[in-house]
């Protein structure tokens, strides 16, 4: 018997950089304009063997890049209250939004060139997806999304225009920036082992799946279905689980929230070959309970994940601890890990 024919749509191959541009429709020219491909097509990326030690990335650079570039705009912000008053609410979600977009353009960027310098997970067996020839409209369609929607909602539920960034609960913030990862985990990685193991649903997540070595442009590649839980779904659902539980929960804590999930969601998707942990307040206390994420974790949900998977966490490993849904590393286990050459991460 002839094997089914595999979809059109289902194709990950990716061509489209090196056509003739005058090929190219609006969509390949705003990836081309941000830049924010995972590699450069002249630049070579090294290829290590899985032996090979894997360097690792210490934690407060991250804590340190996702302050300042989720501090910049709220100073900003501040500023122009002082000279300006205070700005409505569609001028904060339009304000927030580019905000949003050029904090995860830049990250894109860094991203890229650390991947030149450290190389990607399983580089000896397979290159990091491109965006595919079928799917850069798609890929566009869901990075605007997480660009408009995910501003949309926090201003609507949180933005109080007569409050401005100095009205920041400093006290709970640290609470918050734990908890809130911690609470969108939890209804993540309900829908998420939900989709691969019920039949209905598994038919809005296997757009996600066609990439078994993913790159940051392909966080949310999905079908619509999942791409409003990911983008609505769980971050409403951990904001009212944070507020029902008496957390302030205010528009500028929760921006500074959401810029550290967001920053994991990309980095997570990056395969960079590096021991870096899904920066949390409290990685530490999840490190002593063998329950913190690291790149290769999802990466592995990917790779070795289809309707039976494992690794259903992106913002830690609690609930795949708890339920029993983890998988050991192949290359960032605990002896192969370079604490000697680190990997760095350029703040600009």
């Amino acid at each position: 018997m002839a094997a089914p024919m595999r979809n059109p749509k289902d194709s990950m191959k990716s061509t489209w950089r090196s056509w003739d541009r005058s090929q190219w429709t609006f969509g390949h020219w705003l990836l081309e304009y941000l830049n924010v491909h995972h590699v450069e097509l002249d630049q070579e990326v090294p290829v290590h063997q899985k032996t090979e030690k894997v360097p690792y990335a210490p934690e407060m650079q991250f804590h340190y890049w996702i302050v300042l570039h989720a501090g910049l705009p709220l100073i900003l912000h501040q500023l122009y209250i002082t000279f300006f008053g205070h700005p409505s609410a569609w001028l904060a979600f339009i304000y927030y939004s580019l905000a949003l977009e050029s904090i995860a353009v830049k990250e894109t960027h860094v991203l890229r060139r650390m991947g030149h310098n450290l190389g990607f997970f399983d580089g000896d067996k397979h290159a990091r997806d491109g965006v595919p020839d079928v799917g850069v409209g798609k890929t566009v369609q869901t990075v605007l999304s997480v660009i408009v929607l995910r501003p949309m909602l926090t201003v609507f539920l949180a933005y109080r225009a007569n409050e401005g960034p100095s009205s920041i609960r400093w006290g709970w913030l640290i609470f918050e920036t734990g908890m809130y990862p911690l609470a969108i985990d939890f209804w993540y990685y309900i829908m998420h082992r939900s989709a691969h193991e019920t039949e209905h649903l598994w038919q809005f997540h296997r757009t996600h799946h066609l990439t078994k070595h993913p790159n940051p442009l392909l966080t949310a590649y999905a079908d619509t279905v999942q791409e409003f839980i990911d983008v609505i779904g769980t971050p409403l659902l951990a904001y009212g689980t944070l507020k029902l539980i008496g957390f302030p929960m205010g528009f500028y804590e929760w921006w500074i929230c959401q810029q550290y999930v967001v920053f994991t969601e990309i980095l997570g998707h990056s395969g960079l070959r590096m021991i870096a942990t899904a920066v949390n307040p409290w990685t530490w206390l999840l490190r002593l309970c063998d329950m913190e994420l690291v790149i290769e974790d999802h990466d592995l949900h990917h790779r070795k994940g289809w309707k039976n998977s494992h690794n259903y966490g992106k913002q830690t490993r609690v609930w795949d601890r708890l339920f029993n849904t983890s998988i050991p590393r192949i290359e960032g286990h605990r002896d192969n890990i370079d604490y000697v050459k680190t990997a760095e991460l350029p703040l600009f």
